[in-house]
């Protein structure tokens, strides 16, 4: 008796170097695509926003929806316009090439004052679960702004103070159209908009999706910024990951 002849198994045909190069090449660019202006990752560098966001939170951050133009941008393409309450990463107005997150408390048309420490807006007062006040010193401009003008010594950019005047209308500051209002959830340490002015509509970055890592940072970390003071931290991390990983943090939701 013969063996039946097993059938033979067409030979895979092998990828050629430049199909390999190819196919590498469309991975790198379908990233570079997705983390420029689809999701960007960013490491929170201040208290400002504390307890909502804290010092080495690393976040990604959606850099389609909140900044695609107005008006036709195809059917794939979602956007919505920026709301109060949303948080955004956006680029400073006075500091070039400085990134910050800060709540938004204005958009446009909104009429805003804050009266000992608390925000009203449109004649009634917010309610905001997620601010805190760490104390520290009495300061009348930052809890009655705008009534109570800027001392010299305060941290105040040069020109808001001028600026904000044309948009004071009976104690209340009116945002212009395309500009927004921020703050930061931790009031009483936070350099915002009451320092520093409106947050112009091209400013805006995206906003913060979620907590994809978490690690124990101090404070002034983003302060330190010699190649020493970097390459130190840098093995803190790698010796530390572990323990100074706040994993109960890890891919929590921005909000």
């Amino acid at each position: 008796m013969f063996a039946k002849n097993k059938e033979q198994k067409p030979e895979k045909k092998k990828e050629s170097l430049p199909e390999s190069i190819a196919g590498i090449a469309a991975v790198l660019v379908s990233g570079l695509f997705i983390i420029t202006f689809i999701v960007q990752a960013f490491e929170i560098p201040s208290e400002s926003m504390v307890q909502t966001l804290l010092v080495g939170d690393h976040v990604f951050v959606d850099r389609l929806t909140p900044t695609a133009k107005a008006g036709y941008v195809g059917p794939f393409i979602p956007y919505r316009e920026i709301r109060h309450g949303d948080i955004i990463v956006f680029l400073h107005p006075k500091e070039p090439g400085m990134y910050v997150v800060k709540r938004i408390i204005g958009i446009p048309g909104d009429r805003l004052h804050l009266h000992d420490g608390k925000v009203y807006r449109n004649g009634e007062e917010l309610n905001e679960p997620y601010v805190i006040h760490s104390g520290g010193r009495v300061d009348p401009y930052r809890d009655e702004f705008p009534a109570v003008p800027a001392p010299p010594e305060e941290e105040v950019n040069a020109e808001w103070p001028l600026v904000m005047r044309d948009y004071v209308k009976n104690g209340e500051l009116v945002i212009p159209p395309d500009k927004f209002f921020g703050m930061g959830d931790n009031r009483d340490v936070s350099l915002d908009s009451r320092f520093w002015g409106f947050i112009p509509r091209e400013n805006v970055i995206g906003r913060p999706l979620f907590i994809y890592w978490s690690f124990d940072t101090p404070k002034d970390q983003y302060q330190r910024t010699s190649m020493e003071d970097r390459l130190g931290f840098l093995f803190h991390v790698i010796i530390h990951f572990f323990d100074e990983t706040r994993w109960h943090r890890m891919f929590h939701l921005v909000h």
